[in-house]
């Protein structure tokens, strides 16, 4: 499995309409693609602003390219939500999930 990560940051205003357009728009699209196995939205409050990490879980990088091609390692970030960030990370980077251990609740 592939970890997609992206970072972000945003005023608290902005990471709540962030968080909004993320599982109204980015988790349906994302659903749609064969070889997406999830994903995650974090927040870490900071110095007056929050950080935004989106990490995304693909089966393979063929998952991944069929998101993101044709550079896979262009970040894809909607001008929706540009509009609510401060500022965003161009890139994303890419990891090979080791070892996994989460399990989801009835």
């Amino acid at each position: 499995m592939i970890a997609r990560i992206w970072r972000a940051t945003a005023t608290t205003e902005g990471a709540e309409a962030y968080r909004r357009h993320f599982t109204q728009a980015v988790i349906p699209e994302l659903s749609g693609i064969e070889g997406h196995r999830g994903a995650y939205l974090l927040n870490r409050d900071r110095d007056g602003q929050v950080e935004i990490e989106v990490i995304t879980l693909w089966a393979s990088m063929d998952a991944v390219r069929d998101f993101a091609a044709p550079d896979v390692d262009a970040a894809v970030v909607e001008p929706e939500a540009q509009k609510v960030l401060t500022a965003f990370d161009p890139t994303v980077t890419h990891h090979t999930v080791i070892t996994e251990t989460a399990t989801t609740t009835p």
